[in-house]
């Protein structure tokens, strides 16, 4: 079961699996990247960077709003849906509900990763402006 563990235990088993080479490792080179290229640039403007992240992570919540909006949409619709979906003898209610299913997984999906790369970014940059004020 360990499938269901999440992503923070399948970096820790990847990164065990190597400990000589945790450096150069390909879940940790991003993350590396991007702060060395946040370190590049002058706080001033890593400040404007921060501030603008903190609206994107906070705006990134509309996936969530647009998922939950679609069933009222269907429900002014459904009289006129149900017709549609349930004809006799058509299997369009599956299509339909298969669509919908991987829509809304797909959506949640892109909305929690961009809420977790947004919040890494955020951190990282925190750090680097602490360390700077410390300096």
């Amino acid at each position: 079961m360990n499938f269901l563990r999440g992503d923070a235990h399948k970096i820790y088993r990847h990164l065990k699996k190597d400990p000589q080479n945790i450096k150069n490792h390909k879940y940790l080179r991003d993350i590396q990247e991007i702060q060395q290229f946040y370190e590049s640039i002058d706080s001033d403007i890593l400040k404007l960077i921060y501030y603008r992240l903190i609206k994107e992570s906070n705006g990134s919540g509309m996936i969530p709003i647009y998922v939950s909006s679609i069933p009222f949409l269907f429900l002014i619709f459904s009289q006129n849906l149900q017709a549609i979906l349930f004809e006799s003898g058509s299997r369009n209610w599956m299509i339909f509900i298969l669509i919908y299913i991987i829509g809304i997984t797909f959506s949640l999906y892109l909305h929690f990763r961009e809420k977790a790369w947004a919040a890494s970014h955020i951190e990282i940059i925190q750090d680097i402006l602490k360390n700077r004020k410390v300096d």
